[in-house]
Formats: structure tokens, C-alpha cells, sequence
């Protein structure tokens, strides 16, 4: 089950979405002498725990970061291991039913049969709370101009920060209060670039097929001792 609604103490209240760059698959296969396919299908049994986990947590909206526009560089048997887990994970998530899925990126560069399949999944499970959203074939900075394309089909001359916050992929969602990257990188390639504004960031050097709730919470912790100002000052701090 990925999620169950089970509340944890561990979580205080101002965290309900946090999202994650699950970097490291490839280099956590090469470390065992494995194929990097092997990799992303260990990492995606890591996203199914860690779905769970955050819902027990009370954590309402996991967004992650599977593929992005610059990873159709990589070797072709490689993005097609990837394609086919998609297609595998969309199966089994149409089975199981627990979640709001919403792909968020260029879906019209996808197999027509994919996009067709993604658009099935999102609409049988479109009245769910919970929300998984899966960054696929996406750039943040692509996002900003698809965003700033719409509205200008909208007829708008003039474009407010409001008006981008409205027509970005994720506009159903809050913006992340938590962006987590693993496998030791400290940069956002490309990822979230409207949305990360005030979020908190948290970087470790755990391979993301070895980032389990222990390290889950490590990250919670580590925001539980932030001060989030938002350009302000907290109470008592004047």
C-alpha cells in the first residue's frame, strides 16, 4: 500500500510536501557489479517505501524527479529500461488505486501508447488527496516558459507572479516545504525552479535505492531545526 493515512509525531505540522531527487541508481548498481537498469528498478522499490513512510507521516504530496529533459542523452538501452519500468509502475499503480498520481513535464515526446496509459492513471485516481506527483521528461525552466506560453495564449500582456504560480505543472500542489536530493550532489538540475523558492534543502550522500525511513528522517529532523522566515522575521527575533 503506498499510503494509509497514518499520522507520526515526528512530522510537525508546516511539512506536507516534500520532494525528492532520487540521484544515484546508476552508481548504487555499479558499486554491486550490476547493470544501471538494475539500479532504477531498485530505486523505484526505494520511491514505493518511502510513499509509505511519508504517508504515515502525514505528509500529503511526494513529488520526485525520475526523468528530466537532458536524460535522453543517455545510452539508448538505458532510457528504454526506464520507459518500460514506467510502463510496469503504471500497471501496477492502476491496480492498486491509493493516490492521486499527476506526471508533470512534456508528455508529448512519450510513446503515444505511454501518454495514453499516464492519462488512464491520472484520471482513475484523480479524486484522491494524496497526491504522488512524478516529474517525467521535465525541466524547470521549460516549465517557467510553458507556463509563460499559456498565458500569453490567454491574451495576457501584463504577468504576475500569481499568474505563473497558475499555470506552472504543479499548480495543484503547494510548493514544496522540503527538497531532498541523495547520492552526494549538492545542485537542483533543473528541478522545481519556481516552486523552490522558500523550500528547505536537504543533501546526503546516500545512493537513493539505500535511502530508507532512518534516512528519511534524518532529512525530517534536519527540517524539524530549520526557522522557516520567508524573507521575514520570527516572533521574539524584532
Amino acid at each position: 500500500m503506498f499510503f494509509n493515512k497514518k499520522k507520526n509525531a515526528i512530522v510537525n505540522n508546516d511539512l506536507k510536501h516534500i520532494a525528492f531527487i532520487m540521484d544515484g541508481n546508476g552508481r548504487w548498481a555499479k558499486s554491486r557489479g550490476l547493470p544501471r537498469k538494475a539500479g532504477h528498478k531498485q530505486g523505484a522499490k526505494a520511491l514505493e517505501n518511502i510513499g509509505k513512510i511519508c504517508s504515515e507521516y502525514g505528509i500529503n504530496t511526494v513529488t520526485v524527479y525520475a526523468f528530466s529533459t537532458e536524460n535522453w542523452s543517455r545510452p539508448k538501452n538505458e532510457v528504454d529500461a526506464i520507459i518500460d519500468l514506467l510502463r510496469s509502475y503504471i500497471k501496477d499503480a492502476k491496480k492498486r488505486k491509493e493516490v492521486r498520481y499527476k506526471f508533470i513535464g512534456d508528455k508529448s515526446v512519450l510513446p503515444k501508447d505511454l501518454i495514453v496509459e499516464i492519462n488512464e492513471l491520472e484520471e482513475i485516481t484523480k479524486n484522491f488527496d494524496n497526491v504522488l506527483n512524478i516529474a517525467f521528461n521535465y525541466g524547470g525552466r521549460a516549465e517557467i516558459v510553458y507556463a509563460c506560453n499559456e498565458l500569453i495564449k490567454e491574451g495576457k500582456t501584463v504577468i504576475t507572479e500569481e499568474d505563473i504560480s497558475s499555470h506552472i505543472y504543479t499548480s495543484h500542489s503547494k510548493d514544496p516545504d522540503l527538497i531532498v536530493r541523495t547520492a552526494g550532489e549538492y545542485r537542483l538540475s533543473n528541478f522545481l525552479l519556481w516552486q523552490c523558492a522558500y523550500s528547505e534543502f536537504y543533501f546526503t550522500d546516500v545512493y537513493w535505492p539505500n535511502f530508507d525511513r532512518k534516512e528519511l528522517e534524518k532529512a525530517i529532523e534536519s527540517f524539524n531545526n530549520r526557522k522557516r522566515r520567508y524573507g521575514g522575521l520570527i516572533k521574539g527575533e524584532e
